[in-house]
């Protein structure tokens, strides 16, 4: 059911989703759920109804249910399936969104440009996070993220949208105090670890590109 009054939006793209865990995480009743070319066959797999299938569905396996509403794009386009989702739910007044099966998969060139998707977001204001099972990727402009309860989860950071961004950190291992890190340097903000019940990350100039990762729990 699609769910306006929070201004929550939920894109699902075409990388195939292993299991429930990100649905269990991210309810799909909260969201506004639009489903990006071949992300309805992930919704299908699990039983999520959309609101809205946008794209070519050239990567699709099967074509929309007949009672979801549709938006049939060209082939050839300037836009990602992905990045026309967004578009809607930006147009729709959505201010978060939430990216799942659109990390990984066969084409990295697609990872990289739901980075970009990201950095989009970040230049208007709004929230969002590029997320799997195991892995949330985060753009944040001259701002900051904080996390908690997530002690022993691994943290790397590296510049965006510029050649370097100045950073300082608490709460994870390796501390930084307005530091620079500059991309193609020695230094590099990757594997770091949360080693408090909150952590926190800010970016006092420039644009970053956060990278949480938590190991899945045994069993899972």
């Amino acid at each position: 059911m699609a769910d306006y009054e929070n201004k929550k939006c939920m894109i699902i793209g075409a990388v195939p989703i292993p299991s429930r865990a990100v649905f269990e995480e991210f309810d799909p009743n909260e969201y506004y759920v639009i489903c990006a070319d071949g992300g309805i066959d992930n919704a299908a797999r699990f039983s999520v109804k959309p609101d809205l299938a946008i794209g070519d569905f050239d990567s699709a396996k099967s074509a929309p249910p007949e009672e979801v509403r549709t938006l049939r794009l060209p082939v050839e386009k300037d836009e990602t399936d992905t990045m026309s989702a967004v578009l809607v739910g930006l147009r729709l007044g959505m201010e978060s969104f939430v990216l799942l099966g659109c990390l990984g998969g066969e084409r990295f060139d697609h990872s990289i440009a739901n980075l970009n998707v990201l950095l989009y977001l970040a230049n208007r204001g709004k929230k969002a996070v590029l997320a799997d099972e195991d892995t949330k990727v985060f753009v944040v402009r001259d701002g900051r993220i904080a996390f908690t309860e997530l002690k022993g989860s691994t943290v790397s950071v590296f510049p965006f949208d510029g050649s370097s961004c100045n950073l300082t950190y608490s709460g994870l291992q390796y501390p930084l105090v307005q530091r620079n890190l500059t991309a193609g340097a020695t230094l590099m903000g990757v594997s770091n670890t949360i080693v408090t019940d909150r952590a926190e990350i800010r970016v006092n100039i420039g644009c970053a590109v956060i990278v949480l990762y938590t190991p899945p729990k045994k069993g899972r």
